[in-house]
């Protein structure tokens, strides 16, 4: 295979970008099209690095088991008595990120469509999309700390402008909410990395190291170092491995968003224009769990067993709070976004079960979760571009002047909520297995937590079925009267597009969910091995 095709799905867009500050400001289409073709092209390479991964392919610790490796030395620099500071331009891919660039490239694609009838600073607005198109490819790909953490900090820029410049009435609250919460786990974050930095050395060289597979072998850890497992370093009365951990943990579970640190993620939704709502919900929280797994699992499986209960209550209490705080929303977005989460608690039960069921159905809900949360924020967009109104009790019986419409939000609705037939339910039904049997295998999580976990079912049940029944059923009256009738238009060619694929491909993994686990199911029993010591 060849090794540069990773680099040229991440640098892509960063070309589109350069390009377009070529393009006079007054060609707004111009704008488009390239963005358009830009993710198209993404797209069919993901798809076709996808097409090509081989499924035994496991990755984690093993630097062989990768693919599509492009690993070349970027920086080094002679610090004295510190030794040789080694940064590599280093990027693979194994079951655990090969899903999440196709997720990436195909929400991409999606956010661009709906952001056909962005009017406002239009060249600004795409170059800003295609440099957080960049950032995300990279942190899915980054096999090296230093660079992980430049693209993860990278992803923060565009966001805050693109929240802050095209959003709602409240749009710099939301924007510098948004930036504060990140920023605070990012800073930590580095005092973490650069104490592994000084704890790992390569082997081959003796010098320190950014590699973050090098960062999961306890043999590479100098024995008296910070983080080493053998020297049992304390920090504030607290092991210095554990402690790692749990900062490595916060700066992701703000991404995911787990309950407590989930509040900037309502006002950011609400006030994001819809393709970034789409991308804040179809990618940016999967970069939370797929930290989680990449990083504190990989380099601290120690801390991550010790800490396995406590990581499903967070599960639990995510799963019931956002499902109740849902049902009590007025505003159709900000609804979806309490939605969203509830269904992260999923993943956050599965991968605290440490079974291989439980952690492969939250990989696969992480999936799930991107295309049918795309799907959930572009039909509300769609919405809100006709009458500029998301209030739920302003609405009813819109089924008779919306018809298409109504199908697109029931079948979403089914398929968010985890009906049978959906790829929603593959995800919620293994992590309710995992967390089942987590139990008997280990003792880490007590049963009670799957059943939360089921109960967070019927209650997501609740709040979708409840919300259309009462928009879209009865009869016709919505608040705007005559004037609202007559803007409320079904769902034109170009939105009709955009919703058939999310919803094939929801309904293809669900019916055949082979299509991912297939390829994650070497990458998921290999972590699993790592952290529990049990070979599966």
């Amino acid at each position: 295979m060849n090794p540069h095709l990773l680099t040229i799905l991440i640098f892509l867009p960063l070309a589109a970008a350069m390009l377009m500050m070529l393009v006079p400001s007054t060609k707004k289409t111009v704008y488009k099209y390239i963005a358009l073709i830009t993710g198209l092209l993404q797209l069919l390479l993901s798809g076709a690095m996808y097409w090509l991964f081989h499924p035994k392919g496991s990755g984690i610790t093993e630097e062989r088991l990768y693919q599509f490796v492009d690993h070349v030395p970027w920086i080094r620099l002679d610090m004295g008595s510190l030794g040789l500071l080694e940064i590599d331009y280093y990027v693979g891919v194994d079951g655990l990120s090969m899903p999440f660039l196709f997720l990436t490239a195909f929400v991409m694609v999606i956010a661009i469509g709906a952001s056909w009838d962005i009017q406002k600073r239009v060249k600004g607005y795409f170059i800003l999309l295609m440099v957080l198109d960049m950032a995300v490819m990279g942190v899915f790909s980054a096999l090296d700390f230093f660079l992980f953490y430049v693209f993860y900090e990278l992803m923060l820029l565009p966001l805050y402008f693109l929240i802050g410049i095209w959003g709602g009435a409240r749009r710099e609250y939301a924007a510098i909410k948004f930036f504060l919460y990140t920023l605070f786990g990012s800073v930590f974050m580095l005092l973490v990395i650069v104490g592994l930095y000084f704890s790992v050395t390569n082997p081959d060289t003796g010098a320190h190291t950014f590699n973050m597979l090098h960062m999961m072998n306890p043999a590479n850890y100098a024995p008296d170092s910070i983080f080493s497992a053998f020297a049992q370093r304390e920090l504030f009365g607290i092991s210095a491995r554990l402690l790692g951990f749990i900062v490595l943990f916060v700066a992701f579970a703000i991404k995911v968003p787990v309950v407590p640190l989930h509040t900037w993620l309502p006002d950011a939704h609400v006030e994001a224009p819809t393709p970034i709502s789409i991308i804040l919900a179809g990618i940016l929280l999967k970069i939370g769990g797929y930290g989680i797994l990449r990083v504190c699992f990989s380099i601290f499986p120690d801390a991550a067993l010790q800490s396995a209960w406590w990581l499903g209550l967070i599960g639990v209490v995510s799963i019931i709070y956002g499902a109740l705080v849902a049902l009590g929303q007025r505003d159709l977005k900000r609804m979806i976004a309490y939605s969203s989460v509830s269904h992260m608690g999923f993943v956050m039960l599965g991968i605290a079960s440490f079974t291989v069921e439980g952690t492969a159905g939250a990989v696969f809900q992480l999936i799930s979760h991107g295309f049918l949360s795309a799907a959930l924020f572009f039909l509300v967009g769609m919405l809100y571009d006709r009458v500029h109104d998301r209030d739920i009790y302003h609405f009813r019986g819109l089924a008779s002047l919306m018809p298409r419409f109504t199908v697109f939000v029931a079948i979403t609705f089914f398929a968010s909520l985890g009906l049978p037939g959906f790829s929603a339910f593959i995800g919620e039904a293994f992590v309710i297995i995992g967390a089942f049997n987590a139990e008997g295998l280990h003792g880490l999580l007590p049963r009670w937590m799957a059943i939360g976990g089921s109960i967070g079912i019927l209650l997501s049940a609740v709040y979708f079925l409840w919300t259309l029944q009462r928009m879209f059923f009865g009869q016709l009256r919505v608040k705007g009267g005559n004037a609202w009738v007559a803007a409320l238009s079904d769902a034109s060619p170009r939105e009709t597009f955009v919703m058939v694929p999310m919803l094939a491909l929801t309904l293809a993994l669900g019916v055949y969910p082979a299509l991912a686990l297939d390829n994650i199911n070497a990458s998921v029993l290999a972590l699993v091995e790592l952290v529990t010591g049990v070979d599966h």
